[in-house]
């Protein structure tokens, strides 16, 4: 908060989603940061000026780092400051960044967004998804449901609950839902320290790496992989098989 942007060099235009590489620049050379926050996947990083708006998607991340440093060959937009350089990182470009110049732009680049995922209270959480009637993950990647559960995020937290991808939402139980909502809780607490879901030991998404010879990391049992909502979905037939269709 408060650092003066002193120079924008954008090495890869096909980040930069809504303005000219030459705009970006032009807008926000001279300005200084103001408090960020986050809405669902987006941070929304406003300045003295206009606003910046990034998304990571899979791999993208912020890398902050003294002056004169090597970077990453995935270093796509650094933001020269007064102290130091902010890189934004992403080896896939899946997303990028964004700029808006008032309110009204940023609400039309985010879209319609449910309550975030981490703050929403159980209540609040069981009627968005007992209102619905599709699928269990399609459901909760649904930004306009619930808003910042990605891909990696939904497997590993369906993994921990026990629950099958494929349940139908308004079929859950109270006890199953509750099971859903404490991982949830728990799988963002220990996520946002590193920015994405951490690819430990013990955890589904360590395990998926592996691809087709992937094993669960609770029972061993070989993880299955299909396509559910247009992405790539695992999960343990053992641990997860009460739902499946």
């Amino acid at each position: 908060m408060g650092k003066l942007i002193q120079r924008v060099d954008v090495r890869d235009s096909g980040v930069v989603r809504n303005v000219t590489a030459a705009r970006l620049r032009h807008s926000l050379t001279g300005r200084r940061f103001r408090l960020p926050d986050r809405k669902g996947k987006w941070l929304v990083a406003p300045t003295d000026g206009p606003t910046l708006l990034l998304h990571f998607g899979m791999t993208g991340a912020l890398d902050w780092r003294p002056k004169g440093l090597n970077g990453n060959p995935h270093d796509r937009v650094i933001f020269q400051l007064d102290d130091g350089e902010l890189r934004y990182r992403d080896l896939r470009k899946l997303q990028g960044i964004w700029l808006a110049d008032d309110a009204e732009s940023i609400a039309r680049i985010l879209g319609r967004q449910g309550p975030d995922a981490l703050p929403i209270d159980r209540r609040h959480f069981d009627e968005r998804l007992r209102r619905r009637r599709g699928r269990l993950k399609p459901v909760l990647m649904n930004q306009r449901v619930i808003a910042g559960l990605g891909n990696l995020l939904t497997d590993e937290i369906l993994w921990r609950a026990r629950l099958h991808p494929e349940l139908r939402t308004d079929r859950l139980t109270a006890t199953e839902l509750g099971h859903l909502y404490r991982a949830m809780r728990m799988v963002l607490r220990e996520s946002i320290p590193f920015g994405r879901v951490p690819a430990r030991r013990r955890w589904l998404t360590a395990a998926r790496s592996a691809g087709t010879n992937a094993s669960c990391p609770r029972c061993g049992t070989r993880l299955l992989r299909a396509t559910i909502g247009g992405r790539t979905t695992y999960w343990c037939p053992r641990c997860q098989s009460a739902g499946r269709p």
